[in-house]
Formats: C-alpha cells, structure tokens, sequence
C-alpha cells in the first residue's frame, strides 16, 4: 500500500469534495482477498461514494456482501465505486439523496430493501465539517447543518432499518478522534462526533436484547474529499503529520475495522469504539 509522504497544495470548493479531483488520489483497496466473511449480506453504507465509505463499500463486497451506497451528489465517484463493487461479482446499488432528511432516509431505506430485500449492517459514515476560528463565527445554519448530517441522519437511518434487521445485525457508526481530543477550528464537528458515541454506547443497550450489535469506529486523519473541501491550500498539505506517523492514513487502512465489527469476529463487543488514529491515545 502507497504511503502518503507529501501532499502538494490543493483545494475544493464544495463539499463532501469529489474524489477523483484529489492529488494523490487516495488508496481504497488493499489488494488482500476476502474471506467470505460477510457473505449473504447486504449493506447499506451512508457516504460511500468516497473515502473511507468507498474501502469499506469494496471490503464488504470482497468479503461477500451485497452493497448499497448512498451519497450526496458526487455522481461520479459513486458510480465509480459501483463499478469496483461490481469488479467483485457482487451487485450494488447507489442512491442520491441528502440524509440530513427523515424523508429521505425513510426512502434510501425502502429502495434497498426493494432492491435486495433485506438488510443485515448499516454503517453510518456520511459528514461534513466547516472550520471556523471562532464560535462567533459559527451561524445557526452551519450547526443545523453540521447536526442534522452528521448525528440526525444516524438516528433517521437506525430508526427505519432497525424492523427489518435480524440477530446477528450490525450496526457501525463513523466517529472521529476530535470527539475524543477535540480540534479548536471544528467545534460543531466535534460536537457531533462525541455525540456519535453517546449514541453508540446508548443504541447497543437499547438494541442488545435484539441480539443486534452496535460499535463505532474513531479514525483520526484520513485522506478523503473531505480534506481538501475543508481545508486551505497549506493546511491540506500539512495534514495528518502530527500523528506519529507523519501522515494521514489511507482510507484502505481504516476499512479493517469496519469488516471486523460487521461480522462475527467482534461477537462479543457492541457499544464499543475502535481508534485506528495513528497513535493518538485518548484512553476511552
């Protein structure tokens, strides 16, 4: 796998950014064979055009699943992670819409279960984030905006999908390690990754009699779309290299920990957080 050693100066206007504009393109496939571990599956995965959503779309598919993946507008990415899907011989179906709406979760949840009729893992990883110096800055809309992607999709998603999953179901939530350390210039992020994992933690007890299982994962820096939509042209390229190893991670590094909490490897954790954060210890 290809480390990410310098990032030249880049920047997108629009966020959640658009993969095939970054330079270095991020890394989302190991190259490693699956093992069958998800096989008979289906998942929906929210963000999965890009990004960490896209490693985790291609290792389920290699690992046997069926692949739903919903996404904002970025067309092209997603249909490019339905081909790799595809690469896999398994089938996938994308979805445009904005999660940020009960409504239009309640009909991304439909449309899969139209299309393979059921659904066994629910990973929630769509977000945005909008740096701002100050909290003065920070306008009613942003927050709404920032909450209603980031933590109110969750709750959407969950909500719907929950009578239709089964023993043995997982449910994956995307935290992020500024829920645990925090990041001065993402205070309304960082609100909503921490809430992440209250809502974690309360899901997995609310859910554990359903024998249905709940963790989340808190990746620290990664290198996806959302870096350079986020960030200036100096700060991208310093990105990632104050953790200890210098760099961000590829989002083929973090996709691991979603198939390890997606199958019955991690039978035995529910309302727990993963932390692959490039030695960050937060000690939670």
């Amino acid at each position: 796998m290809t480390n990410i050693k310098e990032i030249p100066p880049q920047h997108q206007d629009v966020q959640p950014g658009i993969e095939s504009e970054m330079s270095p393109l991020p890394v989302y496939d190991d190259g490693k064979k699956g093992s069958g571990k998800l096989k008979n599956k289906v998942a929906l995965i929210t963000g999965g055009d890009s990004g960490i959503g896209r490693a985790v779309a291609i290792s389920f598919a290699k690992e046997g699943a069926e692949v739903a993946i919903v996404y904002l507008n970025e067309r092209e990415d997603a249909e490019k992670t339905k081909e790799l899907i595809k690469g896999y011989n398994k089938e996938a179906l994308t979805i445009a819409t904005d999660i940020s709406s009960e409504e239009n979760c309640k009909k991304a949840v439909a449309e899969v279960l139209n299309k393979f009729g059921k659904i066994d893992i629910l990973v929630n990883n769509a977000a945005v984030q909008y740096p701002q110096d100050n909290i003065e800055d920070i306008s009613a809309d942003q927050i709404q905006k920032t909450f209603s992607t980031n933590i109110f999709s969750h709750f959407y998603m969950a909500k719907f999908i929950l009578p239709h999953l089964k023993e043995g179901s997982a449910i994956i939530n995307t935290s992020s390690v500024t829920a645990y350390k925090g990041k001065k210039i993402l205070l309304n992020y960082s609100a909503t990754k921490g809430a992440i994992v209250a809502f974690t933690r309360s899901l997995s007890q609310s859910l554990f009699e359903k024998k249905i299982r709940v963790n989340a994962v808190a990746p620290g820096p990664v290198w996806t779309p959302l870096i350079p939509s986020s960030f200036d042209e100096k700060e991208v390229t310093e990105f990632g290299k104050d953790t200890l190893y210098k760099r961000p991670a590829q989002p083929a590094e973090i996709a691991p920990c979603y198939v390890f909490l997606a199958c019955d490897d991690s039978i035995f954790m529910t309302g727990q957080v993963l932390h692959p954060n490039g030695g960050t210890i937060v000690n939670s």
